[in-house]
């Protein structure tokens, strides 16, 4: 695939993702919550680019630094996340302006590593970014997946920001 094809991919899923995870929504804890990042992770590493062949431990260094970021923002994101469950028992998510906070954070933060890496000379392509995305995917997920079991199995309706899950369902955000 090319830079532009795997930008606009890119594009693509943070789109679909971020849409979807500001409406509040069910928890599926049986679904495969690891799939998206697994593919991301495949198209990303079928490019033989993911380093530069002339700068390969500068290069290997900022994909590793991506990466830490990527698993940062997710575990921000995951934990910025609402998680409830409604008296009927079905868990919700949907992610906070703190969430929105954190994915701001998270691109400026990668906007400057992207500098750095241009200032250093190194070639980077948008491999490393699909990577670092699938990070934030996996750990956000599974973080949200692991919140939710917590919830059905302790069989209780706990209150979240001090509010009675009661009061709590579709439509209140």
């Amino acid at each position: 695939m090319s830079g532009l094809i795997n930008a606009l991919v890119i594009v693509a899923v943070v789109a679909l993702v971020i849409g979807r995870q500001f409406r509040e929504r069910p928890v599926d804890t049986d679904r495969r919550w690891w799939l998206l990042p697994v593919i991301l992770v495949v198209v990303a590493l079928r490019e033989h680019a993911v380093l530069d062949p002339h700068r390969p431990a500068a290069s290997a260094s900022l994909l590793a630094v991506e990466v830490l970021i990527g698993l940062a923002t997710g575990a921000g994101w995951a934990w910025t996340s609402r998680v409830w469950r409604a008296p009927d028992g079905v868990v919700w998510t949907r992610s906070s302006k703190a969430s929105a906070a954190v994915w701001g954070t998270g691109i400026v933060v990668r906007v400057g590593l992207f500098a750095l890496g241009r200032v250093m000379g190194v070639h980077q392509d948008t491999s490393a970014l699909m990577i670092g995305l699938a990070a934030t995917l996996l750990v956000r997920a599974g973080i949200v997946t692991w919140r939710a079991r917590a919830l059905v199995a302790s069989g209780t309706v706990p209150a979240v920001n001090g509010d009675s899950l009661a009061t709590v369902g579709k439509g209140r955000a």
